[in-house]
């Protein structure tokens, strides 16, 4: 009993220490200068914040904290961090490690991340920071439904200020909307505008969690491609080639369109009537692609122009009618690919796939996201590498000569954007023997025709009198 009562007073003097030094730690940094620069000239707002962090507590720092206002955090769909590393013409930057984080004292719900600094920072040290975070879902249509003819207008909520556990020197933000027109913007002085940039600071010297709303109201009528669900099945065939079926359900996510649809003035008058409107849509493709086909529910679709390269194929097509908002349409992308170019040999002898994750639609959300990896059969031990974190399951699928079914390795994320558009592997052993099970049973079953079909000629099931 005296060991159980000693054991639980060091774990909690351990948690005890761990969360004062989390607080000094908090304590201890301090940001020189935060500059940050909000893109809104799309329906996925990028957000590029360039810290100069600098410790100036008595011991190193490993680690520091990003805070975002719950209302950033649930459309939040990635954050990514560089260290920059020397100066002007010898910069470099080095990726940082950026993960979650729950702090218990969070004020007003606030959201936080982890970011590691490459070596710790030692006492009097500054280091810069580049900060990428990507909105989605975050802009606003206001009014929420307009006519054919009408632009669309939307809002966008944010701080004049960073939000931040540390105390900021000085900093400044930039909003960037896509066009001049701005009917409204909340103002926190020092602030102006420019053609299509406002400008809110420079502020000097404010608090932790310093926060100062500010409403933006502007025009964006740039294509608000929302991919509700995206299925992408990559079905993997030792013969010679990859095959890739997309099964795409998409929408309009702009302000909902009011009235009735006129085709005449949408094709006489397209820079007035339609304007937040998307009648065509843009897929990159892998290069060397082929048998590709565009088709929906009622059959194949001819509106559309592949270009291929090296480097890369482009998809260019149209859906059987623009998309207004609220507008849906359902479609199908197949294409092949050879085998040679994505399936390669680990040293340790397993096979892999390297491929793309994400969607090849242009500047498009996926709420919803399933990545499928049919493995041929019998393949064992299957395993998926990723730079981000994603769910995982294992399913059996049968096809044609399958007897004990194909092994799908199934990824699923929500909330996907274009960054998420980067190289993933999947793992599995493979013997080499089982490519030749189809053609044996093939083999065999036109061998059991033949015999049977020679046994029944040679047979004589005539009735004869003794």
């Amino acid at each position: 009993m005296a060991a159980r009562n000693w054991i639980f007073a060091v774990a909690v003097a351990v948690a005890v220490f761990l969360s004062l030094s989390t607080f000094s730690s908090a304590q201890d940094l301090q940001i020189v200068n935060a500059e940050r620069r909000i893109d809104l000239s799309s329906h996925i707002v990028k957000a590029f914040l360039t810290l100069k962090v600098e410790n100036i507590g008595k011991d190193p720092a490993a680690d520091m904290l990003l805070a975002f206002p719950p209302t950033q955090i649930k459309n939040l769909a990635m954050v990514q961090a560089l260290a920059v590393m020397g100066k002007k013409k010898k910069k470099t930057y080095l990726p940082l490690d950026v993960k979650p984080s729950e702090q218990p004292d969070a004020p007003n719900d606030a959201g936080y991340f982890l970011v590691s600094f490459a070596t710790p920072l030692g006492p009097g040290e500054t280091v810069t920071l580049e900060v990428l975070y990507i909105l989605t879902h975050s802009l606003e249509p206001f009014p929420v439904e307009i006519t054919q003819s009408e632009s669309q207008l939307v809002y966008y909520h944010d701080s004049a200020v960073v939000l931040s556990p540390y105390r900021i020197k000085q900093q400044a933000t930039f909003f960037k909307t896509p066009s001049t027109r701005v009917e409204s913007f909340t103002s926190v002085e020092p602030a102006n505008r420019a053609g299509k940039e406002i400008k809110y600071g420079p502020y000097e010297d404010r608090a932790p969690y310093s926060y100062a709303p500010v409403i933006v109201h502007f025009e964006n009528n740039s294509p608000f491609a929302v991919v509700e669900e995206l299925v992408r099945e990559i079905e993997i065939s030792h013969w010679g080639s990859l095959q890739i079926t997309e099964n795409y359900r998409l929408t309009h996510g702009g302000a909902r369109h009011k009235g009735v649809f006129s085709r005449v003035e949408y094709q006489s008058r397209r820079s007035i009537s339609g304007s937040s409107s998307f009648n065509a849509l843009l897929a990159v493709l892998p290069p060397r692609v082929n048998s590709v086909y565009y088709r929906d529910d009622i059959g194949n679709i001819s509106t559309s122009h592949l270009r291929t390269g090296f480097k890369k194929s482009e998809l260019e097509f149209e859906p059987r009618y623009p998309l207004f908002g609220g507008w849906r349409a359902t479609f199908v992308i197949g294409y092949r690919v050879p085998l040679e170019d994505y399936l390669f040999e680990a040293p340790d002898g397993r096979r892999y796939l390297n491929f793309t994750f994400g969607c090849p639609l242009v500047e498009t959300i996926v709420n919803k996201l399933t990545l499928k990896v049919v493995l041929p059969e019998g393949s064992k031990d299957p395993s998926a590498v990723l730079p981000f974190t994603v769910n995982q399951d294992l399913q059996v699928k049968y096809s044609y000569l399958d007897i004990v079914g194909r092994t799908v390795v199934v990824l699923q994320k929500d909330n996907v954007v274009p960054t998420h558009n980067v190289p993933f592997q999947v793992y599995y052993t493979f013997k080499p023997i089982y490519m030749l099970a189809e053609p044996l049973m093939l083999v065999s079953a036109f061998f059991f025709v033949f015999v049977t079909s020679l046994a029944y000629v040679h047979i004589d099931l005539n009735i004869v009198k003794k």
